[in-house]
């Protein structure tokens, strides 16, 4: 990595002024603000997109959801090189830590662009308007469920914007009350949103329900996330598509089982000064071959590193194996002129394996710096998730045969046998077979409570959640509690 991660702050307090700015910069400057703004449908669809656009930094949430678990390690070209990673890795993360401030500050940024919205919402009416208002909501829910799975409770902040001494006096919220604000934003968007629309990426009844069912399977309201699930089940939108090595290409995207993801652009080149600001996916050039020079496959930064305790867990006739976990030295080894293959080692470490989903393919390149701007969207929840989610929802409630049915549909598209679901560990190792190198494992074997057993190092009654970064507790006045053991 040329110059490591420095990101520009746009944390809780930043955003509480300039959440808006990169959207919303007009000519001349210091002529629009929330009082002339929103004055046409335009101005609403500017500040949506806007809202949009701090998904862009889903390659975080990818990368710790892994690199936290058993699933990876860090990787890249030091243990200097994006120490909070190592941290993570190593389960040694205090609260000073860029990366999980990162996660803090741009999901809150998302957030505040939402309530910029909310804030505003009954100045004017325009056809379309109810649909503009429940994608907003849904994406508030979405930032609102990323830092309630990383953080536990945090301050919750609805429709509205705030300033800096409110700021302060705003404590965190039982984790219950942000599930309920979750719920209700999402509850309202399916009831509004279509099941599908012209435009890629926005949200729908389906990924706004496919989302609440998450949200209840993580609280343990089984009845709740099986209904919610079976509605996307039954609604007929969405089906596994039948060559599982195409579910990550570029060429493929937007396909029966992409239920939601984040739409990324190779046009634009970005910088390591901002990764937030980035149009292109960020993960699939960090997670390439470090000085790679070969066919397939372009150079990369070696990080999010799949480990031999994963590769080993998949049986060796399952495909999704190959197609998860690129194997360099046997995939070398097949290639018709080895000899002339070449690839370097980090010294943040090396396992042989590579994250075969999102990773730097040639054909799939963006513009310079190529690193940064990959095309590859990010698919934050596809139709076997939902498949996977009903089957843990169903046994919990005793549809033992139910939960077989779904586990064996996700088995058979992967053109392998079925087996009998007479535990809940058979449907938690199909999650990690089906689903690996996409950031779910982490917050996996945390909820289900294998975390303990499965990742070294990890402490109980501490590591299922991360610190609240302490610098946003010293901008709060030191009002804010620290989750336990940090």
């Amino acid at each position: 990595m040329k110059k490591g991660i420095l990101i520009v702050t746009i944390g809780l307090f930043g955003v509480i002024f300039s959440g808006c700015e990169k959207f919303l910069n007009v000519d001349p400057p210091y002529t629009q603000d929330a009082e002339n703004f929103f004055e046409t449908k335009e101005d609403y669809e500017r500040a949506l997109v806007g809202a949009y656009d701090l998904l862009q930094g889903s390659f975080l949430s990818l990368w710790i959801g892994e690199i936290a678990s058993d699933n990876s390690i860090a990787g890249g070209e030091s243990v200097n090189d994006s120490q909070g990673l190592h941290q993570i890795d190593a389960m040694s993360h205090g609260a000073v830590n860029n990366e999980l401030r990162n996660i803090f500050r741009w999901n809150y940024a998302g957030i505040t662009r939402v309530n910029y919205i909310m804030e505003n919402k009954d100045k004017i009416d325009f056809p379309g308007k109810g649909e503009l208002i429940a994608e907003a909501r849904f994406l508030r829910a979405y930032y609102y469920f990323e830092l309630v799975k990383f953080f536990g409770g945090v301050p919750l902040i609805i429709d509205k914007r705030i300033g800096i001494e409110e700021a302060r006096n705003i404590p965190r919220s039982p984790a219950s009350e942000v599930y309920a604000q979750i719920e209700d934003d999402l509850i309202f968007a399916a009831s509004v949103l279509p099941w599908t629309s012209s435009v890629k990426g926005k949200a729908s009844k389906g990924a706004a329900l496919a989302l609440l069912g998450k949200a209840y399977l993580y609280q343990g309201k089984y009845s709740e996330a099986a209904n919610t699930l079976n509605e996307v089940k039954n609604s007929g939108v969405y089906a596994l598509i039948s060559d599982y090595e195409q579910l990550f290409s570029v060429s493929n995207e937007n396909n029966s089982e992409t239920v939601f993801d984040i739409e990324y652009s190779g046009l634009e080149g970005g910088s390591y000064g901002c990764l937030i600001c980035l149009e292109g996916n960020a993960a699939p050039g960090f997670h390439g071959i470090r000085q790679y020079n070969g066919p397939v496959y372009g150079d990369g930064n070696s990080y999010n590193l799949p480990t031999q305790d994963l590769y080993n867990a998949f049986n060796s006739s399952d495909p999704r194996r190959g197609h998860s976990v690129l194997d360099i030295e046997a995939f070398i080894a097949a290639q018709p002129n080895p000899e002339s293959i070449s690839y370097a080692i980090g010294a943040g470490g090396h396992t042989g394996y590579y994250n075969n989903k999102y990773i730097k393919r040639q054909g799939e390149i963006g513009l310079p710096d190529n690193d940064l701007t990959s095309p590859v969207n990010y698919r934050v929840i596809r139709y076997a998730d939902v498949l996977l989610m009903l089957a843990e929802a169903n046994f919990q409630l005793g549809n033992q045969s139910t939960a077989q049915q779904l586990v064996n549909s996700i088995r058979s598209r992967a053109g392998i046998q079925g087996i009998p679901v007479n535990s809940l560990n058979v449907i938690y190792n199909e999650r990690r077979f089906e689903l690996s190198g996409e950031g779910h494992r982490f917050f996996d074997l945390v909820r289900t409570g294998q975390a303990s057993t499965k990742i070294s190092g990890f402490l109980p009654g501490k590591h299922e959640l991360f610190p609240i970064p302490q610098v946003e507790i010293d901008l709060a006045g030191g009002t804010w509690s620290q989750n336990p053991g940090y």
